[in-house]
């Protein structure tokens, strides 16, 4: 089992406390770390935030949210074997090529340590914010996801898609590997499949309540099925959830296929952060043979 940290940006914004949280959870042995986005937080909006019981995103007002792939090269460069994930990134929100770009730019100085999660979002007041439309996000999506594999590995590249659209073109530097890891996020049935079709991996947003059982193995046997319907093999897809804690608690999604586990951290200072993320090391990630 692999296992990752969420919240990774939006719990350490201060340059010195990001250096100090990342070099510890490389040493600890984390996979990881996983950061979200909202390129901003309209004052209103209809609250739906599954990771606040009042559907709001108060905390994320007060920490705010660092760019993620920004975030992501201040840390990479203090590192060496961590990866590193958007959790997720709202695609739609932003300009096709330009995204592949950055992407790729960041998966070269990374060497290879990038993993792009992406999901369609649901505050459709940041969508209106950032003058980009709300309707046919979940196409258009898909269309940005062929499109950047495109600009990614073909020299030139060149896409005729109905919402995408773009003339051959070269757009270096690529990735190492030639493509990004592409990991889809969202609980509903319309991500599961679209992860089955068209992504290397599943990162379902279901905070940890119950609801994790109850809903995960539909959610893992969808993408399987969809895999399967897409001529895909269903194994090659990577699973990411989170919710636990323990050794004990980590098998029941090791029976289910899960490949990452993801925990967010408690502490609340650096010497405090650097100590419960060794310890869960030696106690967690050690036995669950991550290292």
């Amino acid at each position: 089992m692999k296992w990752g940290i969420v919240f990774s940006s939006t719990v350490n914004p201060d340059p010195d406390r990001a250096i100090a949280f990342a070099t510890a959870a490389e040493e600890a042995g984390f996979d990881s770390l996983w950061a979200p986005e909202h390129v901003v937080i309209p004052v209103e909006y209809v609250p739906q935030y599954m990771a606040s019981s009042t559907g709001k995103m108060d905390q994320l007002e007060r920490s705010g949210v660092p760019d993620p792939l920004i975030w992501h090269a201040f840390v990479a460069a203090v590192t060496s074997r961590i990866k590193f994930g958007t959790g997720v990134v709202i695609l739609p929100e932003h300009a096709t090529v330009a995204y592949a770009k950055t992407v790729a730019t960041l998966a070269s100085l990374t060497k290879d340590r990038f993993m792009l999660g992406v999901g369609v979002g649901w505050c459709r007041e940041e969508y209106d914010a950032l003058q980009m439309p709300w309707d046919n996000r979940g196409k258009r999506i898909e269309e940005q996801i062929e499109a950047m594999r495109a600009l990614w590995r073909d020299t030139p590249a060149a896409y005729d898609g109905r919402f995408i659209r773009f003339p051959e073109v070269y757009c270096e530097p690529k990735p190492p590997a030639g493509t990004v890891p592409i990991h889809i996020g969202g609980d509903s049935e319309a991500a599961a499949t679209r992860a089955g079709r068209m992504a290397d991996g599943f990162f379902p947003a279901i905070f940890p309540t119950q609801r994790v059982y109850e809903a995960l193995p539909g959610l893992i046997d969808t993408v399987h099925r969809a895999a399967r319907e897409a001529g895909r093999n269903p194994e090659d897809i990577e699973l990411t959830s989170g919710g636990v804690r323990t050794v004990e608690q980590s098998k029941w999604f090791e029976d289910l296929g899960v490949h990452r586990l993801t925990i967010a951290v408690r502490s609340k200072t650096v010497d405090d952060m650097r100590d419960e993320l060794l310890r869960f090391g030696d106690e967690v990630i050690e036995a669950t043979g991550g290292r």
